[in-house]
């Protein structure tokens, strides 16, 4: 338990508790401490799908912890079949039992549900209790390595996490600070980055691994909404279309765009840090445009 987070969220009147688990039994002040790979996301099942490179780096691996911060409640979830009748409170806590289960599955060091409400931490009261929230894990973790939202990402939410995530590293101390910090994929991909900008991440290890992972979440997958064979499938069509010249040289890959910049120098803008790389983008496009083509 970590009391000064559960007390912000008492004072605030949240109706979740915030959710902690740890797989293996351990105290989660310690549990968190051994952390060396850390996601932080916006919704259940987000971690399993834009992080799966540091679950699979840490799995079975001595000295290496993976840990997860979810932090909405997940209440505004697609829903047909089975689900279709079910009340936001009803799937809250489904989509709890649910990442609980995929941190069980991926033997995560650590697992903090936050359960904020959505629209909360877009407004300034909840992105204040988001980011002190995300400042008291990452003091107890020191993550070498943080996986969050990138911030070309569509869904407002994760753009929200995002902000968050960076103002509380921006709280550390420089010392204290994640060696690297990665962008990640959900709901918009990271093809579009100039090929030199792209963080490539090999997520070819343990294929059925991955594929539990986001298979536990039926809320989902039943529900009507197929992560289970998007997420794979765009690892795949990653790595496949990466090497326009050659054989593929990994099987499955996802895109990151490095963020450690952005945490490392607090002077750098967000929306600024992100247009450059839009621009260079479309100036790639205009170049072979205009090289190939005359009117």
């Amino acid at each position: 338990m970590i009391p000064e987070l559960v007390k912000r969220h008492e004072d605030a009147s949240i109706k979740s508790a915030v959710d902690f688990y740890v797989p293996d039994g351990m105290e989660i002040g310690q549990a968190l401490g051994r952390t060396t790979h850390l996601a932080i996301g916006a919704h259940p099942d987000d971690l399993e799908i834009m992080a799966y490179h540091g679950i699979a780096q840490c799995y079975g691996e001595s000295g290496q912890w993976f840990s997860g911060v979810t932090c909405t409640d997940g209440a505004g979830s697609s829903r047909v079949g089975p689900y279709a009748k079910y009340t936001d409170l009803e799937m809250v806590a489904i989509r709890q039992d649910e990442q609980r289960q995929a941190a069980m599955v991926g033997k995560y060091g650590a697992m903090v549900q936050l359960c904020l409400p959505s629209s909360l931490i877009k407004e300034p009261a909840g992105s204040e209790i988001l980011k002190d929230d995300l400042v008291q894990i990452l003091q107890l973790a020191e993550p070498e390595v943080v996986y969050t939202h990138n911030p070309a990402d569509k869904h407002s939410t994760h753009i929200a996490v995002l902000q968050g995530v960076i103002r509380a590293i921006h709280a550390l101390a420089p010392e204290s600070r994640p060696k690297l910090v990665y962008g990640c994929e959900v709901w918009r991909d990271l093809d579009w980055l100039p090929d030199e900008d792209k963080v490539v991440l090999d997520v070819s290890q343990r294929e059925n691994l991955a594929n539990a992972l986001v298979g536990v979440y039926d809320s989902q997958i039943t529900g009507g909404k197929r992560y289970d064979r998007a997420a794979v499938g765009r690892r795949y069509a990653n790595a496949t279309f990466f090497y326009a010249k050659a054989r593929d040289k990994i099987e499955q890959v996802t895109f990151a765009m490095d963020l450690t910049p952005l945490v490392q120098d607090e002077s750098i803008d967000l929306a600024d840090y992100v247009m450059a790389y839009i621009n260079k983008f479309g100036e790639d496009v205009r170049s072979k445009l205009e090289r190939y083509y005359s009117s």
